[in-house]
């Protein structure tokens, strides 16, 4: 009795402690509100320079009445989304491509009818909303979303980014009065309401080195020195505030510099990446004039206004002397630390250091007017090259109209970007770069915050490569994108996309100047680089071009909206104008009573509750659920009070192995000796429950074991 005793003061703490660290088998709501995402599991696979991506969102009911699900969530700024399924049960249902409106009438009436329904959009290049209709009680509803991305290198290293998180907007300077982002927020600190699972799988076809995450927790596989398998520990907190960012490079730290090439039934498609050749000395680059402007609105209060100051002084001590700079403070209006440029003397940048430190976060973030100042303040030396430097969570809602004022002044500035936090706005924070044809970068720590100021200076040291021409001899090249090639730093490839006619054989030329030297390189073209897998080269090419047509302009004419809706619809790709509807033939809800459910989403790690705006809403009290059935047979000794207290304890040590493996089974069950030592974990197939030696070691491998005399056998049921 004494054993028992302190067995379950030992359930009891381990119970409480997993209620203090918030365990993923915790869901967090309202009290009356329903938690439509029950998992996002994204499945990534890096085939040489291309990442195939399967992103599955599984939502429940668990409620009484059918509902609607919403749910926004972000995508890479680069992908190329071609496919979604819908599965129920058994049944799974291909979504189809739709102009936007025609896919709105298609979900509504699907609605209507009773049907289950699921429609897919794109609000911005990186942000998607999900709708997910008549989710019956205790339906679960999988959806699969499958996209491509380019994976271009900097300085030799890859980097592939699943971003997990919207952060709210700022939207008082937008007049457009969307409402997409009034969506509710967690508390910060609060824990996921959905398990978050992610494995990538590296196939690079070199040896792969230096395979790291700076986001979160990984264990790293190596099945052959040119093929990795990445997968999340389970010991990341909160896995979903914050994208996960990986970082990996090659033997060498070479580039896969070459051609890719893939025939199609009425286009051939390439894809060209070439190595700029060494960088020149310093002494050749002009002066430089730098002025460095720093979000400090509410979003970026705390931890991240941290993170920009450490930024900044790592920055503005890699100045050269010889160069000029100015900093720009801004929220709801703009502080400058001079009316003029200084040049980078020690007490000039001790002194805007001071400036910087004296900045607090609060207010809204009106980007648009402190680019706008910061476009008419006067230069130094009127021959020198001017460069803004942006530092910014990227929380507002005017992504094109920032686009359209940076292009209409080119001629005035290059622009550069720094995200600041776990999940910034990439669309903002590389748009804007692009734009300006050169580069952003993202810290999510203060640690990381040296490595990308370190790489900047590097970035620019390193000469333009301007003035570039790319020509085939020997066999035909057209609708090239871009038209025009940008001047490029040579820390970053050259990546050409385009169709080609006839053989692919003779020479691919690329000129330019370097510095104050021609350049020239060639590239044999053969039939061994045409590669039947390469069926992404079709939707990367695609999706390049809607990037040039529509992503970064704010205003374009009817024609332009025509093209990219073609595009969309020859391609199968989802655009701002077309979207993806699956629609089950099944009727479920004759009445057609919705309610509707917007997912809460994960306040982004570092960020706080002064965040969100008026428009949005905070999730304000933690409400805990089962989110799975236990069940306990084969002991009819046990009580109620002993029952109770092993289902606490087993939750406490197994329900992460749980949550992540009923994604997989609907139903495990797991047999214990009188002594509570796992004796084996059995799945059901077919309605015949079989013993899994996998799942078995698995669970007998976690941390701690549960081993409590129960005085005679017991199996453990559990359930979705």
């Amino acid at each position: 009795m004494k054993n028992l005793f302190a067995i379950l003061i030992f359930s009891s703490i381990l119970f409480a402690t997993a209620q203090e660290n918030q365990s993923p088998y915790l869901l967090v709501s309202n009290p009356d509100a329903i938690i439509p995402l029950k998992a996002s599991k994204t499945q990534v696979h890096i085939s040489g320079t291309i990442a195939h991506v399967q992103l599955t969102q599984v939502y429940h009911n668990l409620g009484e009445t059918a509902i609607e699900a919403k749910y926004m969530f972000p995508l890479s700024i680069q992908a190329a989304v071609h496919k979604m399924t819908m599965r129920i049960g058994n049944r799974t249902i291909t979504a189809k491509i739709f102009e936007k409106q025609e896919a709105q009438k298609v979900y509504k009436q699907a609605l209507r009818e009773g049907k289950r329904a699921a429609k897919l959009d794109q609000e911005r290049p990186n942000i998607f909303q999900m709708s997910v209709g008549n989710i019956m009680p205790k339906d679960e509803v999988t959806i699969d979303i499958y996209y491509t991305e380019l994976l271009v290198p900097v300085h030799g290293e890859y980097q592939f980014v699943a971003p997990a998180v919207v952060g709210p907007r700022y939207t008082g300077e937008n007049s457009s009065k969307e409402t997409v982002f009034n969506t509710p927020y967690t508390k910060e600190g609060i824990a996921d309401t959905f398990d978050y699972l992610l494995s990538v799988q590296i196939n690079a076809g070199i040896t792969i080195k230096n395979v790291a995450s700076s986001s979160h927790k990984i264990q790293v596989d190596y099945s052959h020195q040119n093929k990795a398998e990445v997968v999340l520990l389970d010991s990341n907190v909160n896995p979903a505030n914050r994208d996960f960012i990986l970082n990996y490079s090659l033997r060498g730290n070479s580039i896969q510099t070459g051609l890719l090439l893939y025939e199609h039934e009425e286009d051939n498609y390439f894809v060209y990446l070439m190595e700029p050749t060494k960088k020149v000395l310093l002494k050749d680059i002009p002066s430089r004039e730098y002025l460095f402007i720093v979000d400090v609105s509410g979003s970026m209060n705390g931890y991240p206004l941290e993170v920009s100051k450490s930024l900044m002084r790592n920055l503005l001590c890699n100045l050269r002397p010889s160069d000029t700079f100015n900093v720009q403070l801004f929220a709801s209006s703009s502080t400058m630390f001079s009316p003029f440029p200084v040049v980078a003397e020690d007490k000039y940048i001790e002194a805007a250091i001071r400036f910087l430190s004296e900045g607090q976060g609060g207010g809204g973030t009106q980007l648009l007017s402190a680019l706008k100042k910061a476009y008419e303040l006067p230069r130094q030396d009127p021959t020198s090259a001017r460069s803004m430097v942006i530092i910014t969570d990227g929380y507002v809602s005017v992504e094109k109209e920032a686009f359209e004022l940076i292009r209409k002044n080119l001629d005035q500035a290059n622009v550069f970007t720094f995200g600041i936090g776990s999940s910034v706005n990439r669309y903002l924070i590389e748009g804007m770069a692009k734009v300006s044809q050169s580069e952003s970068f993202i810290a999510t720590t203060k640690e990381e915050a040296l490595k990308v100021a370190a790489a900047f200076k590097t970035y620019i040291a390193s000469p333009l490569l301007t003035q570039i021409k790319l020509k085939a001899k020997g066999f035909d090249i057209y609708d090239v994108t871009p038209s025009s090639i940008p001047d490029v730093f040579s820390a970053r490839p050259v990546v050409v996309y385009g169709k080609y006619r006839g053989k692919p054989q003779g020479k691919l030329i690329l000129t330019g100047y370097q510095g104050k030297k021609k350049f020239k390189q060639e590239y044999k073209v053969t039939s061994k680089d045409l590669d039947s897998t390469n069926t992404a080269l079709r939707y990367l090419w695609a999706r390049k071009k809607i990037e040039i047509l529509d992503d970064y302009k704010k205003l374009f004419y009817e024609d332009v909206k025509e093209k990219v809706v073609s595009l969309g619809l020859k391609y199968n790709l989802l655009t701002q104008y077309t979207s993806f509807v699956a629609v089950d033939e099944t009727i479920v809800n004759k009445d057609g009573t919705l309610k509707t459910s917007k997912q809460s989403l994960p306040m982004p790690q570092h960020t706080t509750n002064m965040a969100v705006g008026a428009a949005a809403e905070i999730k304000g009290k933690s409400n805990f659920k089962k989110s799975y059935v236990l069940l306990i047979k084969g002991n009819e000794n046990l009580t109620k009070t002993n029952k109770r207290s092993l289902k606490m304890m087993f939750k406490a040590i197994y329900s992460k192995l749980v949550k992540k493996y009923l994604l997989l089974h609907a139903e495990l069950r797991l047999k214990f000796d009188a002594n509570g030592v796992l004796l084996g974990v059995e799945v059901k197939e077919n309605n015949i429950w079989k013993l899994d030696n996998k799942l078995t070691t698995t669970f007998l491998n976690s941390a701690v074991k549960l081993k409590t005399k129960v005085h005679s056998p017991i199996t453990i049921l559990i359930k979705r």
